[in-house]
């Protein structure tokens, strides 16, 4: 078995270039949070109708997340159990499932229009550290990455709790990763950068890139899924 396919207690688990590379998920892209597209449909009316016409599609096969809006309809492909919390095979063919459903629906798909956002904070006593916003924020802890911390209802932003090894005052301890479609990290990162910011490394990329602001607030951008 390769790194890309994990044996789990719910099937195959797959990275990202494996979910990209399979037949069907074009509508589709991997970010910090799962799999996404987004369908415009243009009324909230519309959108409804689209949200029924994939609901028979997976009946009986799977549950995505989807957010209805009046401009269109934004579904998320995650697996989140006590034991996983990621993609599997199975997410494959939901996501060729509601691809289709779409296309027979006329919806369009917007891949490039999805992202996702995650609050990191550096600490140095990480277990209250964590257990403080655990509390705070009524989250749970991510199944597999005792680091995380993940809202139950799916639908804050998560927050990942990085080890210091010492006090680090010079620098923002609390940032943001704003995960983005492989295929547009480049454009977002020259855009962040042509509004005043700088690349602090990008050692990572094309999948990571550290930026900061005119004041030296960082943030990072993510591009699950880039080979490189």
């Amino acid at each position: 078995m390769t790194d890309d396919q994990l044996q789990v207690g719910t099937g195959s688990r797959i990275r990202p270039l494996a979910f990209h590379a399979a037949p069907g998920t074009e509508d589709w892209r991997v970010l910090g949070e799962g799999a996404c597209t987004f369908f415009r449909t243009g009324s909230f009316a519309d959108g409804a109708r689209l949200v029924a016409a994939i609901a028979t599609a997976v009946d009986g096969f799977g549950a995505p997340d989807i957010d209805l809006r009046p401009e269109g309809v934004t579904v998320r492909l995650i697996a989140a159990t006590d034991e996983l919390y990621g993609l599997t095979a199975r997410h494959i063919e939901l996501a060729q499932r509601i691809s289709a459903a779409a296309r027979a629906f006329g919806a369009v798909a917007e891949p490039h229009a999805v992202q996702t956002v995650q609050v990191t904070l550096d600490a140095l006593e990480m277990p209250t550290v964590v257990a403080f916003w655990r509390a705070l924020l009524g989250y749970r802890d991510r199944a597999g990455s005792p680091e995380d911390l993940i809202d139950p209802a799916r639908r804050g932003a998560p927050f990942y709790f990085q080890q210091m090894d010492e006090p680090r005052p010079q620098r923002n301890r609390v940032h943001v990763d704003v995960w983005v479609p492989y295929d547009v990290a480049e454009q977002r990162v020259a855009a962040a950068i042509a509004a005043g910011g700088r690349v602090v490394t990008d050692e990572h990329a094309p999948a990571l890139w550290v930026l900061a602001d005119p004041e030296g607030n960082e943030a990072c951008v993510g591009a699950a899924g880039a080979a490189g």
